[in-house]
């Protein structure tokens, strides 16, 4: 007979050390008593507080997790996400004094000590205290080198003091953590671009060059990097080299053409070869028929040149695409003004304006909702990389029914 006594006797020391392993990791001997580590997460208080955090009530979240800190004054995470609270709140000094005491105690392991640290130059940066933050941020990767929430603040606290090459350094400490993130190469590209400035306004232009250069290897469709290329190409007398970058920035990015118009024109005037503009631009149109954009640029090019009339017929068809961009309107004002304002264009123009809504700040941030009357390479708001959009109005007819209207 089959004698199963040493699997019993394994199998009840097993299960009397799985219980012995959870009572430990639930309960510490504290001044002669077993503390509960699970109390303050499991306290009403601290479902209230998660609950108000979510649906940012913050005075009401610090109010709930306050009380459940207090059944436990050990309870790390609790005691953590109260200071983060205070923080937002801007309460900086609390939010300092709370992580500092957490800092202080004895027994904190490795990992624990490098989070607290975090959330302290968490602290330090949103007051300001720039030094320290860097301080606070480079000891957490002392202790933990694979942090990324500490590479990626140290990386935009130099952004912010314009410290390119630190940044671009940070950047690429973190893109060997995170290998495959597209973002990686894009803000990359705009770091190097931004090294590529300084070099240009120290007149090192060799050395802006291959910075610029770097960027568009790094990504196709850092547009002001080819933008400012052309710039250097222009300052070292290399008009034709000037426009083959720009050129080639309108093939990789078409939707971004618009920001070399002005250069384009200025080195096609120039250079005695206006009709290179022209060309360029009714190419695009041809290519997009909604790009009122290029109407824009080459109707204002045609007025310039006395050509008012064929001015105020792209523009018409420009408006069609846009009724609400201003500069529009205010081209087309310039344009009637040179025929002086005959009454069948004015009431043209009233028609297809009659509906519609101005307004100067089109471009806004999808990550912060910041808005501003340019496009901006990054947020000064959130410092997010390469995040504007241009949002657009509906038409309040469609442009087909404009059409009909005027046939």
């Amino acid at each position: 007979m089959i004698n199963y006594s040493p699997l019993l006797t394994a199998l009840i020391a097993l299960l009397i050390g799985l219980m012995v392993g959870k009572a430990w990791e639930r309960y510490k001997l504290k001044g002669g008593k077993w503390i509960d580590r699970r109390r303050a997460r499991q306290s009403p208080h601290y479902i209230l507080g998660l609950n108000f955090l979510v649906s940012n009530q913050i005075d009401l979240a610090i109010e709930e997790l306050a009380k459940a800190a207090s059944l436990d004054a050990d309870a790390l995470e609790v005691h953590m996400i109260l200071g983060n609270l205070y923080r937002e709140k801007g309460q900086v000094g609390k939010a300092i004094t709370v992580h500092q005491g957490l800092l202080q105690r004895p027994n904190l392991n490795k990992l624990e000590h490098a989070y607290v640290l975090l959330c302290i130059g968490l602290d330090y940066k949103r007051g300001g205290f720039v030094d320290r933050a860097l301080e606070a941020f480079n000891e957490v990767l002392r202790l933990d080198p694979n942090n990324s929430y500490a590479l990626v603040n140290l990386q935009k606290l130099h952004e912010e003091q314009h410290q390119w090459t630190d940044a671009y350094d940070t950047r690429q400490r973190l893109s060997k953590l995170t290998d495959g993130e597209s973002k990686n190469e894009s803000i990359l590209a705009f770091l190097e671009n931004e090294i590529g400035l300084e070099a240009m306004r120290r007149k090192d232009y060799p050395e802006a060059i291959r910075r610029f250069e770097a960027a568009i290897d790094l990504d196709a469709r850092a547009v002001p990097a080819y933008l400012n290329l052309g710039d250097v190409r222009v300052a070292q007398g290399k008009d034709q080299e000037a426009v083959t970058t720009w050129e080639r920035l309108i093939s990789v990015a078409p939707d971004r053409a618009y920001l070399a118009f002005d250069r384009l024109e200025e080195v096609a005037v120039r250079t005695g070869s206006p009709d290179r503009f022209t060309k360029l631009c009714r190419r695009l149109i041809d290519d997009n028929p909604q790009d009122w954009r290029a109407r824009l640029a080459l109707s204002r090019h045609l007025a310039a040149g006395g050509h008012a009339q064929d001015a105020l017929e792209l523009l018409f068809a420009a408006l069609v695409q846009n009724p609400h961009a201003l500069g529009i309107h205010q081209a087309i004002w310039r344009a009637m003004g040179q025929l002086r304002y005959p009454a069948s264009l004015v009431d043209h123009y009233s028609d297809l304006t009659q509906h519609a809504v101005f307004y100067l700040d089109p471009h806004i941030c999808v990550r912060c909702r910041y808005r501003s009357t340019e496009l901006l390479w990054q947020c000064p708001h959130c410092h997010e990389w390469n995040s504007f959009v241009e949002e657009r109005i509906a038409p309040a007819k469609d442009a087909e029914e404009v059409l009909d209207e005027q046939r």
